[in-house]
């Protein structure tokens, strides 16, 4: 026989999934009979996780200590940071100095490879990575594996693009394992014409106006500047709650796929893989990964 907590249970249980199944049950409270509910992702097509420099929680930023624990934590693709040197190599960093990381208040760009690799950039977070050095692009690009992919966010100007183009074609690797994503629109449509065979992702930020409440720039905006950079999709960041189904669906009727960045939470990530998103930054690869686990669905 079947008593009354069993019934209540089965009751919410039922009408959880009748609300459409965005919530999932994980315990009863004898003292309350309160049920506690947290909310799973329900959506049966998977985001690409995008290691944020990396497995920045855990590892330095830009380096490749961070950049092969994210590949080990099996995340879908890895985010980086670059800059042209003084002669005119790329390199992986994401801040225009190298102060933050314990080195001089001096330009990226007015340092040679030499120069900054005096530097080390690893005890900053952790001291069992001490004289983790700043890696090229080039060396970087080594570390994809098959079917993955390198998310490079250009730091500088139009002016990299011809060493990026070089650098590329020495890797050789597939069009599909590099995108190039940046806040420039100088920038992608620069890379539409000289890396016209890449993805590349404009970047921008949402932010909500302190008098008004809107968020801007707005979706129209949006869409026309993605259009004229000939960008193909967007990677937006911020104020991302205003993202819904809605707004995903309208910026893929603009074949105008959506990435977000920086994600830390799985609720929020869930919430964004419901909405259609295609790809989710987050500093924590392996946490994130479970929204896309067998079983969570």
């Amino acid at each position: 026989m079947i008593g009354w907590k069993s019934c209540s249970l089965q009751l919410v249980c039922l009408g959880i999934l009748t609300l459409g199944g965005c919530h999932q049950l994980m315990g009863e409270s004898e003292q309350s009979g309160s049920v506690k509910l947290t909310p799973v992702s329900t959506s049966t097509a998977s985001v690409e996780i995008v290691a944020h420099r990396g497995a920045s929680y855990e590892a330095p930023e830009n380096t490749l200590a961070s950049v092969n624990l994210a590949w080990k934590q099996d995340t879908d693709a890895v985010e980086v940071d670059v800059y042209l040197s003084a002669d005119n190599q790329i390199v992986a960093v994401h801040d225009k100095t190298l102060k933050r990381y314990g080195g001089p208040d001096k330009p990226i760009a007015s340092m040679t490879l030499a120069e900054l690799r005096k530097h080390e950039v690893g005890s900053w977070k952790d001291k069992k990575y001490a004289g983790e050095p700043i890696p090229l692009l080039s060396d970087i690009l080594k570390t994809i594996p098959a079917g993955k992919r390198l998310f490079i966010e250009i730091k500088c100007g139009v002016e990299i693009l011809p060493y990026l183009v070089k650098v590329l074609e020495e890797a050789d690797l597939k069009d599909e394992q590099t995108a190039i994503i940046c806040f420039s629109e100088e920038v992608i449509a620069g890379a539409a014409e000289q890396l016209p065979k890449l993805k590349r992702y404009w970047l921008a930020s949402l932010k909500r106006d302190k008098i008004t409440r809107t968020v801007k720039p707005s979706i129209e905006s949006l869409i026309t500047t993605a259009k004229k950079v000939h960008s193909d999709g967007l990677d937006l960041g911020g104020e991302v709650e205003v993202i819904d189904a809605d707004y995903v669906s309208e910026l893929e009727k603009h074949n105008l796929p959506l990435y977000i960045w920086t994600v830390n939470s799985v609720e929020e990530a869930s919430r964004l893989k419901n909405a259609g998103v295609k790809g989710i930054t987050t500093d924590r690869p392996k946490l994130l990964q479970t929204i896309n686990a067998k079983g969570t669905n």
